[in-house]
């Protein structure tokens, strides 16, 4: 009997570990949901807010301080200027991006010095992908990333609510 016991409990172990690890994963997933939401939504309570380099607050902003702000409030702390941002957590490709990922852009005009931008990608579904970004003309928009001119100046994506 001990015998045939230990037997059903070299398999019922291992199962047992593997439902644990299904049955916590929802929940982990509905918390980074609701940090992604957080951060989604604290972008776009900027939206209308005046374009002001260095600036971090609603009475102007720019696209890095933005950023900076948005995810503050999770508790994600980010260097302030888009180009350290861009270093920051995991990068991504086109095909693996989702709400919350943030975008870095790298513009040079001819004769003239580059200059670094970033975004948070606010909506992902097929064929449109906008992103919320404090533009420098424009103050913080919600833009249409497959449109040519930022489709063809991203640098990359990155992952930073894991």
């Amino acid at each position: 009997m001990k015998k045939q016991y230990i037997h059903y409990l070299r398999y019922l172990l291992p199962a047992l570990l593997i439902a644990g690890i299904f049955i916590s994963a929802p929940a982990q997933n509905k918390k980074k949901r609701k940090k992604i939401a957080s951060v989604i939504q604290t972008g776009k309570s900027y939206i209308g807010t005046p374009y002001k380099w260095g600036g971090m607050s609603k009475s102007g902003i720019d696209c890095s301080g933005l950023i900076y702000n948005s995810y503050k409030t999770i508790g994600v702390k980010l260097p302030r200027t888009a180009k350290e941002q861009s270093k920051v957590g995991n990068k991504k490709g086109w095909e693996g991006i989702r709400e919350g990922d943030l975008v870095y852009f790298k513009f040079k005009e001819k004769g003239k010095k580059r200059w670094y931008h970033s975004g948070m990608i606010s909506h992902v579904s097929k064929g449109k992908i906008l992103f919320i970004h404090a533009s420098s003309s424009r103050g913080v928009v919600e833009s249409n990333l497959m449109s040519d001119y930022y489709k063809k100046n991203v640098k990359n994506f990155r992952r930073v609510i894991k």
